[in-house]
């Protein structure tokens, strides 16, 4: 193994996985680089939304650290950042423009950035909207990690002139997403925050088979749902569920159902982690369809593939038990073999010392000057 790095990552949340997906990425991905035995520091903007729904204060598995504001990350932290190993910065930090901006003066060893949010970053850089990063920054990145390959890839490369993109997707860690063989308590069950987009299909895979079946039992869990939804009566809802019980909540459902963002399914090869936990606790699949699901899971053999009402009511009422599992299992190898946290730490960590770092001072500030 090459020696230890020093990797210092800047993200929307660790501490908090309320109403974002961003920090069960993180977790699983920086427990598997620290169990290859490298030093992270995750620095993470203190907003008062994911301050009140913290579930995790102290990580085992790197240093967590708290700022208030850019002055203050640089002030209190900027040698840090100067004197690691590899900068990552990720997708929808606040105030991300100036974040970066900012590292860059450092002259980072390596600065990298990683977009949880690929399609929806190029969306929002192709009409003008800078939220979170500049069209003009991606060049200066050494590497651009992507939750999102096939096209997205070539994309980044040739129109935002990104120097090395590199497929990062989500993972799961197999420690802690498992099947805990607790009673089935529902037969169809989805885990996501209400997004607007993905709510016609959530009616249409959920929903409506929920109404069609009543003799069966259904689960919706997540915040931000309007209140004018309705909901059949025999659908729980569960507003918030940490991570830590998700392992219970996947072990719990007969078949799990994943809806992709209208944005991912555009772009396709963008799995979501919650397909990975799933499999992981060896629930069978349901999902909606999207460019580049056979390559993680094919359809009709780790997967269940719904483009209608029908096609769930067909799932849920002919499949029998030795069917889901053999579903069930082949998803599970997939995941086991491809999809898991050390795995994808690996190509974290192998990506990043493929990148000769900047040791001298006028390298490090070059680009600075470029952008001047």
């Amino acid at each position: 193994m090459n020696r230890s790095l020093d990797i210092a990552v800047l993200g929307l949340s660790l501490s908090s996985s309320w109403g974002n997906g961003h920090a069960t990425t993180f977790r699983a991905l920086l427990r598997g680089v620290h169990a290859a035995g490298h030093r992270v520091t995750f620095l993470e903007r203190d907003v008062p939304w994911y301050a009140s729904h913290r579930d995790l204060i102290e990580p085992e598995f790197c240093e967590l650290v708290l700022y208030g504001s850019v002055d203050e990350l640089l002030t209190r932290h900027g040698g840090r950042l100067a004197g690691a190993d590899g900068v990552v910065i990720g997708s929808y930090v606040p105030d991300g423009v100036e974040v970066i901006d900012a590292v860059l003066d450092l002259g980072p060893k390596r600065l990298c950035f990683y977009d949880i949010d690929t399609p929806v970053t190029l969306a929002k850089l192709g009409r003008g909207d800078e939220e979170y990063l500049a069209r003009r920054q991606v060049p200066f990145f050494d590497l651009y990690f992507s939750f999102s390959g096939g096209r997205m890839l070539d994309r980044l490369r040739s129109d935002f002139g990104a120097r090395r993109p590199v497929p990062l997707y989500c993972a799961v860690d197999l420690d802690i997403y498992r099947n805990t063989g607790a009673p089935r308590k529902w037969d169809l069950g989805y885990l996501g925050t209400f997004s607007p987009d993905r709510q016609p299909i959530l009616e249409r895979l959920l929903i409506e088979p929920a109404r069609r079946l009543p003799e069966m039992r259904f689960v919706v869990a997540g915040p931000n749902y309007p209140l004018g939804i309705d909901w059949p009566g025999n659908v729980e809802r569960i507003e918030h569920l940490p991570p830590a019980e998700h392992a219970e909540f996947y072990s719990r459902q007969r078949f799990t159902l994943n809806v992709t963002r209208a944005d991912m399914v555009a772009a396709g090869w963008s799995p979501s982690v919650r397909l990975f936990e799933a499999a992981a606790c060896r629930t069978p699949l349901i999902s909606d369809w999207w460019r580049g699901l056979d390559s993680f899971f094919p359809p009709g053999q780790a997967a269940i593939v719904a483009t209608s009402s029908d096609d769930v009511v067909a799932a849920l009422t002919s499949l029998d038990d030795r069917q889901c599992r053999a579903v069930a299992d082949r998803a599970y190898q997939r995941v086991a073999s491809a999809h898991s946290a050390a795995v994808r730490a690996r190509t974290f960590v192998e990506a990043i010392e493929s990148v000769a770092p900047k040791t001298d001072l006028a390298t490090r500030h070059s680009e600075r000057r470029l952008r001047v």
